[in-house]
């Protein structure tokens, strides 16, 4: 069943929605959650919790490119278990790494001013992305948004381990660049 077809089942408030959206989707939300989570219990509940939201969402929300709607809700949820089953430290799979890899280009902190520059900074993010060639896009995605480990990426693309990370910190070098000259 196609992505629209799909769509339109949740528009229809078919509950068969959901069962098809499992059958096309289920792996994958459950390795983005797997990724965040390293838990399969908490995994598959981020995934459940993840059709709830969908099923909540759909209508008045029309996604353009159902897998990427899904993944970041199942992301979004898995970040926050995360968060809530470890209040006092941070850990499981690759959001550490990846967040300590982040954290010398983004700037950090939550306050009203973030906030309201958070959807600017997006843009420029996602700007700098597009402009990437082809295989930095796809192992700086694979990084970040997938939250990959980079034996994984190196494994998925063919690369070695090495040109991988060597990869991954020019790109961070960049979108360093890139955001002092915006003034981020």
């Amino acid at each position: 069943m196609n992505d629209n077809d799909i769509i339109d089942l949740y528009w229809a408030r078919s509950e068969r929605a959901i069962a098809e959206t499992d059958a096309k989707y289920g792996n994958y939300l459950k390795a983005v959650a797997m990724r965040v989570l390293a838990a399969l219990e908490d995994a598959e509940e981020s995934v459940n919790d993840t059709y709830m939201k969908a099923w909540n969402a759909m209508p008045p929300e029309r996604p353009s490119v159902l897998r990427l709607f899904l993944g970041k809700i199942t992301r979004r949820l898995s970040l926050n278990r995360l968060r809530e089953r470890n209040a006092a430290k941070r850990g499981g799979g690759e959001v550490p790494a990846v967040l300590e890899e982040l954290a010398e280009c983004v700037p950090s902190g939550q306050n009203v001013e973030n906030e309201i520059l958070a959807k600017e900074l997006a843009s420029v993010i996602a700007g700098f992305v597009s402009k990437l060639p082809q295989d930095e896009r796809r192992i700086f995605i694979l990084r970040v948004y997938e939250l990959m480990p980079v034996r994984e990426i190196a494994e998925r693309l063919s690369f070695s381990e090495s040109k991988v990370k060597t990869t991954l910190h020019r790109t961070r070098k960049k979108l360093a660049e890139v955001l002092e000259r915006e003034g981020m």
